[in-house]
């Protein structure tokens, strides 16, 4: 499960201006859970309010390519997309990072 409670420091951060989570990959919730999970929390919303993520990005894709392999978990990349009017970035190391969008 993604830990978003405000008392763990280390796994969780929230700023005016960015909120970010870790996601346990070796979890049983998936990536897409977590990542609406976290920007309903930034955005102060219930998360059954959001569009569905799917809207916005491949769940399933997203899922897999920082889904454990059989060599190991991936070490390198990250994915950003927006959703929600926010920016969501993705790291392989499981950090799940939400910000405003820039709407310029």
């Amino acid at each position: 499960m993604t830990d978003t409670s405000p008392t763990s420091a280390r796994d969780a951060r929230t700023s005016g201006e960015q909120h970010t989570v870790h996601h346990n990959r070796l979890d049983t919730e998936s990536l897409g859970v977590a990542v609406a999970t976290a920007v309903a929390t930034f955005c102060d919303v219930d998360v059954t309010t959001l569009e569905p993520l799917h809207y916005a990005i491949n769940v399933d894709a997203l899922n897999r390519l920082f889904e454990p392999r059989a060599n190991g978990l991936r070490t390198g990349g990250s994915v950003a997309f927006q959703y929600n009017g926010c920016l969501v970035t993705v790291d392989a190391d499981g950090t799940i990072t939400v910000a405003r969008a820039d709407v310029s």
